[in-house]
C-alpha cells in the first residue's frame, strides 16, 4: 500500500495474505506422508513460483509490495548459483550426483593462518573435480572458500536462519578475475565459436542469448560489437596476453580455434557473465 508518498512497510508476524493457500498446502503435506522433497518440488515447479519478474502496470498498482505473489521476487542470485550458471553456460559443469566433497580452484594459500605448524595444506583437485556443482565444494569453516564468503554464503560457524544479500565491487572483482571465471568466460567463448555461427558478430549474439535467455537489442549489439573490435585490436598486436589469456584453468583449449578471435571473444562474454541479467533470478 501507498501513503504520503511512501511504500508501506510490511511488519514481521503480520497476518498472512493467503491464509487459505498455507492452509491447503499444510493439508496436503500431511496427506501425503509428511513429504518434504515432494512439498519443496510441488513449490518449486509450481506456476506461480516460475513466473517472471516483470511488473506489470495494472498489478503493480493494485499490489505494489507484492503480497499477493502477482510476479516473482527478483534478487542477485547466491554465490553456489553464480558459480554453478557459469559453469552450465561454459559447457564445463559436472552433473554428477552424490561422492566426497571436493577441492576447486582457490586462492595460493588457503588454510596457511589457520593449520598448525602450517597442516593442513589445501591441495587442488584436478580434472571433472573441478567443476563439480557448488555443493560438492569442500568446506572448512575456518577458512572458507572466499568466491563463496563475497556472495554472502554462510560460514557455517553457526547456523543462519537466512542469508544477507549484499551487492558489492569485490563481487565483480571475483566474477572477472577469479580463475573459474575466467576459465568459464574462455569456455563460453570457444562453445559460442563452435555454436554460434561463423561470425564474431553472431557468436556474440549466441553467447548473449545463452546466458540472459532473451535475442540482444541494438545498443548490445553495437556494445558486444565495440568491445570485440577493441579486444581483438590489442590480442593481434600482443599475442603473448591473448595466450595467457587462454591458458587459464585445466581445461583443454581447442587449439584449432584462432587466438586473437578466441581471447578476444572471451573477453565478450566475460562481460556477458557479468550482466545484471545474468547474476540476478529474473
Amino acid at each position: 500500500m501507498k501513503a504520503a508518498g511512501t511504500w508501506r512497510i510490511r511488519p514481521q508476524g503480520a497476518y498472512p495474505t493467503l491464509p487459505e493457500l498455507l492452509d491447503w498446502l499444510a493439508v496436503d503435506f500431511r496427506e501425503n506422508g509428511w513429504d518434504m522433497k515432494r512439498l519443496i518440488r510441488q513449490i518449486l515447479t509450481s506456476r506461480t513460483y516460475q513466473q517472471s519478474s516483470r511488473r506489470r502496470p495494472g498489478i503493480t498498482s493494485k499490489d505494489p509490495e507484492n503480497h499477493f505473489l502477482a510476479r516473482a521476487p527478483r534478487f542477485r542470485l547466491q554465490g553456489e548459483f553464480i558459480r554453478d550458471n557459469a559453469l552450465a553456460l561454459s559447457g564445463l559443469l559436472n552433473p554428477l550426483m552424490g561422492g566426497p566433497g571436493v577441492k576447486p580452484y582457490q586462492p595460493p594459500g588457503l588454510w596457511a593462518q589457520v593449520g598448525l605448524g602450517g597442516n593442513p595444506k589445501f591441495k587442488q583437485d584436478n580434472g571433472d573435480k573441478l567443476y563439480r556443482r557448488s555443493i560438492y565444494t569442500y568446506w572448512k569453516r575456518s577458512a572458507p572458500a572466499p568466491n563463496m564468503q563475497i556472495f554472502d554464503a554462510p560460514t557455517r560457524e553457526i547456523c543462519v536462519m537466512k542469508r544477507p544479500r549484499t551487492n558489492t565491487p569485490l563481487q565483480a572483482l571475483v566474477t572477472m578475475n577469479d580463475t573459474q571465471f575466467v576459465e568459464a568466460a574462455r569456455m563460453l567463448a570457444q562453445r559460442a565459436m563452435k555454436e554460434g555461427g561463423a561470425t564474431a558478430e553472431s557468436q556474440g549474439r549466441y553467447a548473449f542469448e545463452l546466458a540472459t535467455a532473451r535475442k540482444p537489442n541494438a545498443l548490445e549489439i553495437a556494445t558486444i560489437d565495440k568491445v570485440y573490435k577493441r579486444a581483438f585490436t590489442k590480442y593481434l598486436t600482443s599475442p603473448d596476453l591473448a595466450k595467457q589469456l587462454l591458458q587459464v584453468g585445466e581445461a583443454k583449449r581447442d587449439e584449432a580455434l584462432p587466438v586473437a578471435e578466441h581471447a578476444a571473444l572471451t573477453n565478450v562474454t566475460s562481460m556477458i557473465l557479468n550482466l545484471d541479467e545474468t547474476l540476478t533470478r529474473e
